[in-house]
C-alpha cells in the first residue's frame, strides 16, 4: 500500500515536471487590443534577450482563412532600430503565454510595429518526412537562367491604402565571394526575398554536429545554402521548439513544401539601423539539423539531423595561378543549379581578370543519384566583356535543363568544374561558304568549303566533299556552316519540350548537344521525319511514315520538314565559334 502510494507520487512529480516544460500557448481568439507581453530575440552574440509588445489589434483574413497580430515594440535596440531583418521567427509571449512570431513589419515605419504569425497557423505546418520537390513543367526555350525555375517574389504584402505590411525579408550572409559576384546576382537574391549582405564563415564544411540543447526559442540559425571555401546563409529566429522539432521565421523561406535545407546555430555580430529596415549581421556557427518543411506559415525543422549536401569542386587555371574551391551546395532540385552558376561565377571573378576580353573554357561533369551516365560539359565562351558571367550561366544550364525532367533519379549528387581562363578573346566567326557546283544531280559529289575568321582578321578554310545519295528528289538543299547552338536549335528545337523516356535518356539527349569549340558544315534536305521519344527518325520508310503521321498526337512525333543529310565539324585552334552562313543548292532529276 505504501509502495504504491509511494509510486503514484512519484508519478504525479514527473507529470508536474512535463507540463512546467511544455509552453503553454495562447489562442488567437484572446487575443486583444492593449495587450502586454514580451518578445525574446538575439542582439548580440548567441545570448537570447527580451524586448516589450503590446498588441494593438488582429488584421483578419489578410489571407485565405489567415491572420495577422499588429503590435508595438519597444524596449533594448529596437528603440533605436525599429523591427529588424533577422528577428523574423522572434516569439512573442502574453502572460507567459506563447502568442506568435514577429514576421512583418511596415518598410519606413518611424515606431517599431510589427506583424506577428499567430502560433496557430504555423502549429498548423503538417509533420509530415519531406518528399524530393518535383521539377516544375516548363518548356526549356523559356529558361535562360536556373533562376527562372525559383518561385519569383516569395514576400507577401497586405496594402492598407498606400501603407504595406510586408514580410520580413531573411539576411542572407555572404562570405569568400567577391562584390561584383554579389552586385550582379542581388535582384535575383531580393525576387527570392533574400537581402544580401557580406558576412564571415567559421567552421568546416563537414563540421560535426552541434549541440541541440543549445537552439531555444528566440535563438538565431541560419540556413545553409552553402558551405566550405564559400559560404551562403539565410537568416532567422526560432520560434518554438517541441522536442526535435523546431519552428522558425514566420513566413515562408521560398514556398518549397518539402524540403532537406540544413541549418546551422548563428552568432549577431552587430545590428546596423538603415532608414527602410534594420537587419542583423550575423555568422553561421555549428551545424544544428534540416529544414524538412518550407510553409506560408513558417518553416520547420529537426534537430539533430544532417542534411545531404552536393559537393562542388571547381578547379580555376589562368593567369592568376591555379586555385581549388571545395564547397558543399544546398540538395534540392530547385535552388541546386541557382547555387552552381552562383559558385562558377565567384570562383572565377575571385582568381582572374574578367572585365574585359576574356576566353573561358570549362569542362565539367556532374554525377547524379540513380543515373549510371554523367552529364558532361566541355565547351568555350569568349567576349569582349563579361566572359565569366557567359561561362557560369553555361555551366548551369544544362544541370536546369536535367532537373526540369520529372525522374529522382537526377538528382546532383556531385559537380566537377574545371575552368580554364585567358585575358584574350580567342573567338572565331563563321565568314564563308561554298559549293561548287551550284546545280548537280544524285550520284555527283559537291565540293563544299567552309571558312572561319580568327580573333587576329586570319581565315581557316577546310574542304569536304559530299555525295548526292541516288534517290534524293529534285528541289533545293540547304548548306548550312553554323556554331554550335544554331545547329542544336535546328535539330532539337521540336523536342526540347519533350518528356525523355528514361533518366539515362535524358542526360544522353543532354550530353549529345555540340560544343562551340567546333563549326559544323551541315547538308539539309526537306523530306519526311520525326522525333519520337525525344529521338530523331529520318527518312523512314514510306509505309511508316505515313502510320507516323496519322498516328502523331498518340504517340508524340513531330513532322520535321528539314532533316540532315550530312554533318561535318572542324575545330580551329582554340577558341570558341559563333555565326551561321547559308547557301542554297539546286538538285536536279
Amino acid at each position: 500500500m505504501v509502495r504504491s502510494a509511494f509510486l503514484a507520487l512519484i508519478l504525479a512529480f514527473v507529470c508536474a515536471l512535463a507540463a512546467l516544460g511544455q509552453t503553454r500557448l495562447m489562442p488567437l481568439a484572446e487575443v486583444r487590443a492593449g495587450m502586454k507581453g514580451n518578445g525574446r530575440t538575439v542582439f548580440s552574440g548567441d545570448r537570447i534577450e527580451e524586448f516589450n509588445v503590446e498588441i494593438l489589434g488582429v488584421l483578419e483574413n489578410t489571407g485565405p482563412k489567415q491572420s495577422i497580430i499588429l503590435a508595438r515594440l519597444s524596449g533594448g535596440p529596437v528603440e533605436r532600430t525599429g523591427v529588424m531583418q533577422g528577428m523574423s521567427g522572434s516569439p512573442v509571449y502574453i502572460q507567459g503565454r506563447l502568442v506568435g512570431a514577429i514576421s512583418s513589419a511596415f518598410p519606413f515605419a518611424k515606431e517599431p510595429v510589427a506583424g506577428i504569425q499567430p502560433i496557430e497557423q504555423m502549429l498548423a505546418i503538417p509533420n509530415t518526412p519531406p518528399e524530393a520537390p518535383r521539377a516544375v513543367a516548363r518548356n526549356l526555350e523559356h529558361v535562360a537562367s536556373p533562376a527562372d525555375l525559383l518561385p519569383a517574389s516569395t514576400r507577401a504584402e497586405h496594402r492598407f491604402g498606400d501603407t504595406r505590411l510586408v514580410e520580413l525579408s531573411s539576411p542572407l550572409s555572404l562570405a569568400g565571394f567577391t562584390q561584383t559576384a554579389i552586385d550582379h546576382f542581388t535582384p535575383q537574391f531580393r525576387t527570392l526575398g533574400w537581402e544580401p549582405r557580406q558576412g564571415s564563415a567559421s567552421g568546416a564544411a563537414r563540421a560535426p554536429m552541434g549541440d541541440p540543447t543549445r537552439i531555444r526559442p528566440g535563438s538565431m540559425i541560419s540556413v545553409q545554402l552553402m558551405r566550405g571555401d564559400l559560404t551562403m546563409g539565410a537568416d532567422g529566429t526560432v520560434t518554438h521548439v517541441d522536442g526535435n522539432r523546431i519552428y522558425a521565421f514566420g513566413h515562408r523561406f521560398l514556398s518549397t513544401g518539402g524540403t532537406e535545407l540544413p541549418f546551422a546555430r548563428a552568432e549577431v555580430l552587430t545590428l546596423l539601423p538603415n532608414l527602410s529596415t534594420s537587419f542583423k549581421l550575423s555568422s553561421a556557427r555549428e551545424p544544428m539539423g534540416v529544414i524538412t518543411r518550407d510553409a506560408t506559415a513558417g518553416v520547420t525543422g529537426t534537430l539533430g539531423r544532417a542534411a545531404r549536401m552536393v559537393p562542388l569542386t571547381a578547379l580555376v587555371e589562368g593567369p592568376g595561378g591555379t586555385h581549388e574551391y571545395r564547397i558543399e551546395i544546398a540538395r534540392d532540385r530547385l535552388l541546386t543549379p541557382f547555387l552552381t552558376q552562383i559558385a562558377t561565377f565567384s570562383v572565377l571573378d575571385a582568381t582572374e581578370r574578367l572585365s574585359g576580353a576574356a576566353t573561358i573554357a570549362v569542362n565539367a561533369q556532374i554525377d547524379f543519384e540513380g543515373s549510371a551516365t554523367p552529364l558532361k560539359i566541355d565547351n568555350i565562351y569568349s567576349a569582349d566583356t563579361a566572359a565569366g558571367l557567359i561561362a557560369a550561366l553555361g555551366t548551369a544550364l544544362p544541370l536546369t535543363y536535367a532537373v526540369q525532367s520529372d525522374f529522382d533519379e537526377l538528382t546532383p549528387r556531385a559537380i566537377r568544374v574545371h575552368l580554364r581562363a585567358s585575358e584574350r578573346k580567342q573567338q572565331w566567326t563563321i565568314a564563308a561558304i561554298h559549293a561548287s557546283p551550284m546545280k548537280a544531280k544524285p550520284g555527283e559529289t559537291l565540293r563544299l568549303t567552309a571558312t572561319l575568321r580568327g580573333p587576329a582578321g586570319e581565315d581557316l578554310a577546310r574542304e569536304f566533299t559530299w555525295r548526292i545519295p541516288a534517290g534524293t528528289p529534285s528541289g533545293s538543299a540547304q548548306i548550312q556552316l553554323t556554331d554550335a547552338v544554331t545547329a542544336n536549335l535546328s535539330e532539337f528545337a521540336s523536342t526540347i519540350g519533350q518528356q525523355q523516356a528514361t533518366p539515362e535518356a535524358t542526360v544522353e539527349y543532354l550530353n549529345a548537344m555540340r560544343t562551340n569549340q567546333r563549326a559544323y558544315l551541315r547538308v539539309l534536305l526537306t523530306r519526311p521525319g520525326f522525333t519520337l521519344n525525344g529521338r530523331p527518325m529520318n527518312t523512314p520508310p514510306a509505309s511508316l511514315a505515313l502510320l507516323m503521321k496519322d498516328w502523331q498526337p498518340a504517340i508524340g512525333a513531330n513532322l520535321l520538314m528539314q532533316s540532315a543529310a550530312a554533318e561535318f565539324s572542324f575545330a580551329p585552334a582554340g577558341g570558341a565559334v559563333s555565326g551561321s552562313k547559308y547557301i542554297n543548292i539546286e538538285i536536279q532529276d
